[in-house]
């Protein structure tokens, strides 16, 4: 099961033997660690990412959902989205591509407060034991939560209220007196431009979606390659799972009529 992890510490040595821990697991095929990074919650409150980039192809904190997450980790979820990326559009953008409820951001929020330190993953586990024995050892509070489908509802309802927008306004722009036509072509034109904009920001996140999970497909196949045999089924089984989950998200977006 995919999942977001958070596990905090009270310094930045125990995150760091914590990242092992995780490491160690992925190794022997208890996990697979996707992307991970340390957040430091400073003594001023503001976050910096000490660590990253030691997982494959997702490690470098491009991975879409955890770089997403770690942009919403500033605080309470209304600040936090009040920060994330300068804008409350972007912070928006972000909540949505964590794929976790809001409940989640706003309790890892209030635990990683200033001074405390937290490692924080994106990881496929199928039990919790293992992580969790590992963490507890080091004095780390273990928080995590199944990663939802990626959705895509808002921005098809945002497309259809502005295609009945135009089509409206299309309709009263016919039957309209000479004077008021060129006002109302002027709105036409302004709705079609921001429905442009809607359908590219709608493709663009479907196209680093789909980057995503090809990366973590090819992430399982490499370990599936270089595992010991008493590993390797079970990472080809994750192979397996990844591929038919992906595929059928792809059979789903491709009916999506923009």
């Amino acid at each position: 099961m995919d999942r977001m992890l958070m596990v905090v510490f009270d310094d930045e040595d125990k995150a760091r033997e914590g990242s092992h821990v995780l490491r160690k697991l992925d190794r022997d095929g208890n996990i697979v660690v996707y992307d991970a990074a340390i957040v430091v919650k400073n003594r001023n409150g503001t976050t910096s990412v000490k660590r990253g980039g030691e997982y494959g192809p997702l490690g470098t904190l491009t991975g879409l959902t955890l770089g997403s997450f770690i942009g919403l980790l500033g605080g309470p979820l209304g600040a936090a989205m009040g920060a994330a990326g300068g804008t409350l559009i972007g912070a928006l953008s972000d909540f949505e591509n964590v794929r976790v409820g809001s409940d989640f951001i706003e309790e890892a929020s209030n635990e990683l407060v200033p001074g405390k330190v937290a490692l924080v993953a994106e990881i496929d586990e199928e039990e919790i034991t293992p992580v969790d024995e590992g963490m507890e050892v080091l004095g780390g509070r273990v928080l995590r939560r199944s990663l939802r489908e990626l959705k895509h509802s808002r921005n098809e309802q945002d497309i259809a209220t502005l295609k009945g927008e135009i089509a409206h306004s299309k309709a009263e722009h016919a039957a309209a007196t000479a004077d008021r036509k060129a006002k109302l072509q002027a709105r036409i034109d302004a709705l079609n431009e921001r429905l442009k904009q809607k359908i590219d920001q709608a493709k663009t996140r479907r196209e680093t979606f789909q980057r995503h999970a090809e990366a973590k497909i090819e992430t399982l196949k490499v370990k599936a390659k270089e595992s010991k045999q008493e590993i390797k089924a079970k990472h080809e089984q994750r192979v397996a799972k990844a591929k038919k989950d992906y595929h059928e998200w792809v059979d789903r977006i491709e009916t999506e009529v923009y």
